[in-house]
């Protein structure tokens, strides 16, 4: 399956929110924080969906990256169940890591759930490594979060 990629927007927020409320049980954000998120000059959130319809958005992603700052936050990315296993939680990475690195970030950050071995693994193999880990941060679970770095690395432009 393919899907296509797009800015999110405010108008988005019904969609995002039902996934978010799917995804995140326990942990979910409230509308108004993602409304914030959406509007904020300095977040990027991308929506996906499939090429045939539009309307269907069934992955999202957020990244917060401050013009020429050195550091970059992934602040969420949801993929709804029908739609996992197929790399579409790795392409939305990609992407955000490239818009950090557009903005000027040398590293990103991200917090995920001890209890999610799957994306952490995604993570891993992205190049992140764990640097500390926050106990019980995530409520009302008491779930640890594992605080991950990727340095980013400008890329190399030779000839041949």
């Amino acid at each position: 399956m393919t899907w296509q990629l797009r800015r999110a927007t405010v108008d988005d927020l019904d969609a995002i929110m039902a996934i978010e409320r799917a995804v995140f049980t326990t942990d979910a954000w409230s509308p108004e924080i993602m409304r914030a998120e959406l509007a904020d000059r300095h977040g990027y959130y991308l929506v996906a969906f499939p090429p045939e319809n539009s309307m269907l958005i069934e992955a999202y992603a957020g990244l917060r990256a401050p013009m020429r700052e050195p550091q970059a936050d992934i602040q969420t990315i949801a993929v709804v169940a029908t739609a996992r296993g197929r790399g579409l939680g790795r392409v939305l990475m990609h992407q955000l890591i490239s818009e950090a690195r557009d903005r000027g970030a040398t590293e990103v950050f991200l917090e995920v759930r001890a209890d999610n071995p799957g994306a952490q693994a995604l993570y891993r193999d992205l190049g992140f490594e764990q640097i500390a880990e926050r106990p019980k941060y995530y409520q009302p679970d008491g779930v640890d979060a594992l605080i991950m770095r990727l340095a980013i690395v400008a890329p190399k432009v030779g000839l041949a």
